[in-house]
């Protein structure tokens, strides 16, 4: 059985992600932080990691790039989670009876518009995620609070749902990375995640940017992140998508030529994105 590294616990959009991804049964393990993650990775506690790189309202989580090169992990694929809050009670709590709120800050921030509107005098608690505020209702028998969440904490820590959807945008999604010490290049891999970085002079970016388009190469991403303790210096991050091997094969080389370094962080299959268009 896999063991999976997630950021949160069990009932977490990290291991709703894990289940879609896998398929199978797997055996996840809690960590409180990304850091932790990729340390259990790194010393070999764990076969592979999940982890959230961005999401459609929230952005970029940057930190996660840096973490993803600091401990040299290679990215073997990514699955894509539709974000869907739903508030959460003790059975038997009613709507009146609601004072408090708990949730992850950005679960909080991206449902402001329900809880204004049902519930403008409620207290507000931020938590580390949102399965732990499932769970702290569940274990402290709060019959006076709401947790805001996903429909696996509820069903894990046996809460009775009061509504769903109450995000403010229903076409919210996260992409997650699943992440392992070594890569995975096989026949279905059509998508990379590569960085890299060029010299301060005029057009350096647009050469490199333009290899992949003469290539037909479809850029789907791009992310400037800070270099630490160097003002105006920034890696470069990189998704592409190819439809013919070669062509990415030869991009590569003529890449090699143009930028000062550059990093295949992972070659991939990539994930399927279902929009729902409620």
């Amino acid at each position: 059985m896999k063991r999976i590294a997630v950021q949160g616990i069990a009932g977490s959009f990290h291991e709703e992600a894990a289940l879609k991804y896998f398929k199978e049964e797997i055996e996840v393990v809690e960590c409180k932080s990304f850091t932790s993650v990729c340390e259990l990775i790194d010393d070999d506690k764990v076969d592979i990691a999940v982890m959230a790189i961005e999401n459609s309202i929230a952005g970029s989580l940057l930190k996660n790039y840096q973490l993803i090169r600091d401990y040299h992990l290679r990215i073997i694929g990514e699955v894509y989670i539709h974000i869907q809050m739903n508030l959460m009670v003790k059975p038997g709590v009613k709507t009146k009876d609601i004072t408090d709120i708990y949730s992850h800050p950005i679960a909080i921030q991206q449902s402001l518009e329900y809880i204004e509107s049902h519930f403008p005098n409620a207290k507000l608690h931020e938590a580390l995620d949102t399965a732990g505020s499932a769970k702290k209702i569940a274990e402290d028998n709060l019959v006076n609070a709401a947790a805001i969440g996903n429909l696996r904490s509820a069903e894990l820590y046996k809460l009775e749902v009061l509504d769903t959807g109450v995000e403010t945008n229903k076409r919210n999604y996260t992409r997650f990375l699943i992440l392992s010490k070594h890569g995975n290049l096989t026949k279905e891999s059509n998508k990379a995640s590569i960085c890299f970085e060029v010299g301060h002079f005029h057009g350096a970016l647009a050469k490199v940017l333009n290899t992949f388009a003469e290539n037909k190469i479809n850029l789907t991403k791009i992310q400037s992140v800070p270099k630490i303790g160097k003002p105006n210096e920034y890696t470069f991050h990189v998704d592409i998508e190819w439809d013919n091997s070669e062509n990415y094969d030869k991009a590569i080389h003529q890449v090699l030529k143009s930028a000062s370094s550059l990093s295949i962080l992972g070659e991939y299959e990539r994930g399927n994105l279902n929009i729902h268009n409620q």
